[in-house]
């Protein structure tokens, strides 16, 4: 867009996914918009959401905001995809020069937009933050910093390390994106993997206020299978070179015992509780090893059937100005009309 003056603003995409955020979306709008109003003279944004098929009032709230400001553009999936799809549809549909992904609970301050925009000026292509605190038990703190270093060590290129999916990314990651074909992505690792200039910030994560955490143990270790599965094939070396080392351990136990028989040096010991222990255990690491060739295995069958990543059940927007509109993915058809269009499929967005 263009200010009063004739100079060219750049647009800003503020990207967030949302899934039963009704008592957030007031407060979040209110403090968006106040940092979008302090850089006015030098960047227009537009605030797009991914409803990921919330049951509660937020789809509303978001249509209601849509009337209210030209700026909101508001995607509604046809059913829960999860977290990391959504982020991805919301990405892949931005028409900003960068985009900046923040969740709709604010934990994460939306007043450090500020902080990434001006590193994002000195030539950083991706600027996340790193939380330095945050409220939760120490438990789950531990958990979190083993699963981000060892995520880290298992990868060819540096994963940042206690960093979320508050970032900013250029247009030039979002090209990248577009060709990403993994059904079940990893965005943190995967935009680190393109190896552009990053830089972190730290900041404190406040506690959630408002609504309940969609992320429970179950989905947590799920996103963190992911991560590891969508990163690295280092695990099946391990579990292979694991399995090489036992057998070959056995096959010396087994040839001192066959000695020592022969010789008839020793006595017989009864030992069977032993043995029913290393069955068990011998048991536990083959269900172990079991799943997680599985999980490989899974992913390998979720990108081969072609599945779409998401579905846009409806796109709630005003068109876009001339000198924002994009053509947007062919999955994702764009709305046409000039006030807020709410349709189900193409013919009523014609």
């Amino acid at each position: 867009m263009n200010d009063v003056d004739g100079s060219a603003r750049t647009l800003i995409t503020i990207s967030i996914p949302v899934f039963n955020e009704e008592g957030n979306i007031a407060n979040l709008m209110t403090r968006l918009r106040a940092v979008a109003d302090s850089v006015a003279d030098r960047y227009d944004f537009e605030f797009l959401f991914t409803d990921n098929n919330s049951q509660d009032g937020t789809l509303a709230l978001l249509e209601a905001e849509v009337v209210r400001d030209r700026r909101v553009r508001v995607l509604k999936l046809s059913r829960n995809f999860g977290f990391q799809r959504s982020i991805l549809t919301n990405f892949l549909n931005a028409r900003g020069t960068a985009a900046i992904q923040i969740d709709a609970d604010l934990q994460d301050p939306p007043e450090m937009i500020l902080k990434f925009l001006e590193y994002w000026e000195k030539g950083f292509k991706v600027v996340y933050g790193v939380r330095i605190q945050r409220i939760e038990s120490l438990m789950l703190r531990l958990a979190r910093r083993a699963f981000y270093r060892f995520i880290d060590r298992i990868t060819e290129f540096h994963v940042p390390v206690d960093a979320g999916d508050f970032r900013l990314i250029d247009r030039i990651i979002i090209e990248h994106l577009r060709g990403v074909t993994d059904r079940n992505p990893y965005l943190r690792g995967l935009i680190a993997s393109f190896g552009y200039p990053s830089v972190g910030i730290p900041y404190a994560r406040s506690v959630r206020t408002q609504g309940k955490s969609k992320f429970n143990f179950i989905k947590l270790l799920t996103l963190g299978m992911d991560g590891v599965t969508s990163q690295s094939t280092k695990p099946l070396q391990f579990i292979a070179l694991a399995g090489f080392t036992l057998c070959g351990l056995s096959v010396i136990i087994g040839l001192v015992y066959a000695v020592l028989w022969l010789f008839g040096i020793g006595q017989r010991s009864p030992g069977f509780t032993t043995l029913v222990i290393l069955q068990l255990i011998t048991l536990g690491v083959n269900a172990a090893v079991a799943g997680l060739i599985g999980e490989y295995l899974g992913r390998v069958f979720d990108n081969v059937r072609g599945h779409p990543m998401s579905i846009v059940e409806r796109a709630i927007e005003h068109a876009p100005s001339d000198s924002t509109r994009q053509s947007a993915p062919s999955s994702v058809p764009p709305a046409s009309a000039t006030h807020p269009v709410l349709a189900s499929n193409e013919e009523d967005r014609r």
